[in-house]
């Protein structure tokens, strides 16, 4: 792997890690200010809410600017809304803020390694980055937790500052200090990113024209007889992965009476899952291999159903850790099948903002619809119920959708693997 790797690296752990304590502080501050139960489950749809808005426009800009650049300037977004939620404006729309930061940064992060690195080693890489991601997410939880526990919050909020009164008076407002400075040193690391040397692409000049331009990219990959098959696999585990954080801290408050710093611990058990399935999918899984892998969203659907008749801790752990495992193991090659069809057919930066469009798509639809069933009154038990179905119906149906291709377009999508097959043996 090249050095500019390792930086990249670096500067995507802090910024997530930061991303995903953060959660768990906007989850605590809501709880202690007594919201609604469906606000806390709503945090996840607003994160995503500029990811959809935004899309066209994203992928556009971090092809037109060096992707470090692209990387420093969303970061300093996601600080003004950890500034906002620390200034009383309310958390899910400071929270939405910091989702603008992280809709602008993921085409930069994604798409720099597609100009830095060959085909052969795009598994590899997004088994290595997939696989840091879900260790700042298990330390993320796990630090978000513990930065409104009473031990660190007590030791935080009794630091006095001569003269000056900051106004800090509560575990989730020093948390949301200290938090401020993980995304300031992700800023750094920003700043260290090498040049890929890529010529730039131009945004038009009138941004609309964009519109019509994403529309084709979206259409593009989804007539795609493999990038759809990637394209909606990814999409829904993403939509499962975004909100199975919220759910499990519900379902941990439900089943095992945890508050929520011990409930991130649970969360941080399911990414350690996540972590090991995809850096074992790196090692073991190719390209062309990708698509044989469908059955395994099945499963997650299926074991999210389970998790309502666990009410032990020593069970719930290895059941979590299993549901982690077969996601990272499904998402790693098929996140780079995607990406190596987008990537020809579009460029990176398009590419990732079309994916990250359809994904955060179904996060927000997904969220909506579990908030939904606890505003209407379903138990977490039942609602959690309801989420598992939806998961295993729709990819028992991505995968009847890929055996209808290979049955109508066998050629064309042979074809496509054998270009996957040889790129991945350059």
């Amino acid at each position: 792997m090249k050095r500019g790797f390792y930086t990249i690296m670096a500067a995507q752990f802090f910024s997530s890690l930061a991303d995903n304590a953060l959660f768990v502080v906007a989850v605590e501050l809501l709880r202690a200010g007594g919201a609604p139960k469906w606000q806390p489950a709503a945090l996840v749809p607003m994160f995503a809410l500029f990811y959809v808005v935004l899309a066209p426009f994203v992928g556009a800009f971090a092809d037109a600017r060096p992707k470090g650049r692209v990387m420093f300037t969303s970061n300093a977004i996601k600080v003004v809304g950890c500034l906002a939620m620390l200034f009383y404006v309310h958390p899910l729309v400071a929270y939405a803020v910091v989702g603008l930061g992280a809709a602008a940064y993921s085409p930069a992060k994604y798409g720099i390694l597609t100009e830095l690195l060959p085909a052969s080693q795009l598994v590899k890489a997004n088994g290595w980055i997939e696989g840091l991601t879900i260790a700042s997410i298990i330390l993320g939880v796990l630090l978000g937790g513990q930065l409104v526990g009473y031990k660190i919050s007590g030791a935080l909020l009794g630091v006095d500052l001569p003269i000056i009164d900051t106004g800090i008076d509560t575990p989730p407002e020093a948390a949301l200090v200290v938090l401020i400075g993980v995304y300031a040193l992700a800023a750094w690391f920003n700043t260290r990113i090498p040049l890929t040397g890529v010529a730039m692409r131009p945004i038009p000049k009138n941004p609309v024209e964009l519109l019509p331009d994403f529309w084709r990219c979206n259409t593009a990959l989804w007539r795609d007889k493999l990038g759809q098959i990637s394209l909606a696999t990814t999409t829904l585990f993403w939509g499962v992965s975004g909100n199975l954080r919220y759910i499990v801290l519900a379902w941990a408050a439900a089943a095992l009476g945890y508050s929520t710093t011990q409930a991130s611990s649970l969360v941080g058990v399911v990414a350690i899952g996540t972590a090991v399935g995809a850096v074992v999918a790196s090692t073991r899984t190719r390209l062309d291999q990708a698509t044989s892998l469908m059955p395994l969203g099945i499963g997650m659907g299926l074991l999210v159903i389970l998790m309502n008749f666990i009410d032990n801790v020593w069970v719930a752990a290895p059941f979590l850790i299993l549901l982690g495992g077969l996601g990272g193991f499904l998402v790693v090659p098929m996140n780079a099948l995607l990406q190596h069809r987008g990537h020809n057919l579009m460029g990176a930066g398009r590419s990732i903002a079309v994916q990250n469009f359809n994904e955060q798509a179904c996060i927000l639809g997904l969220g909506a619809f579990y908030a939904l069933s606890t505003g209407l009154g379903l138990s977490a038990f039942g609602a959690i119920t309801a989420f598992g179905v939806v998961v295993a119906g729709f990819m028992w149906v991505i995968q009847r959708w890929h055996q209808s291709n290979l049955v109508h377009h066998s050629e064309q999508v042979q074809a496509l693997l054998e270009i996957a097959r040889s790129d991945k043996s350059h």
